[in-house]
């Protein structure tokens, strides 16, 4: 991955995380943060990896995301003054779910062990 490609990444992540803070795209009671973005390297399109707490949430604002996906590009072009703006593809990140339930079944097996004492 080029320098220039690591830059529009962290870039994209920033202000894609203020658009959405300031626009109010994510359901009420839902937490989604911006995990990654992966932009290609012809900069056509960019992959924003997101997680979403709680997990019941998750379809939720994802659908709220696609359905909200042409204004938030419109207000990113605007924002960004670089060319090409990459196309914003939204993507749920898997890791941050394993490791809620990893931790969800480390949770439980303390409590077992603390009863047993």
């Amino acid at each position: 991955m080029t320098n220039r490609i690591i830059k529009v990444n962290e870039l994209l992540k920033q202000e894609i995380g203020q658009l959405l803070l300031r626009r109010g795209d994510v359901p009420e009671g839902a937490l989604a943060t911006i995990t990654r973005v992966e932009a290609t390297p012809n900069l056509q399109e960019a992959r924003v990896y997101m997680s979403v707490m709680p997990e019941e949430k998750t379809k939720e604002v994802f659908s709220a995301l696609r359905l909200n996906v042409y204004d938030i590009q419109q207000d990113l072009n605007h924002r960004l003054k670089m060319r090409p703006v990459p196309r914003i593809k939204w993507i749920g990140e898997k890791q941050t779910a394993k490791a809620q339930r990893i931790e969800e079944i480390m949770d439980h097996i303390k409590g077992k062990e603390e009863e047993k004492k």
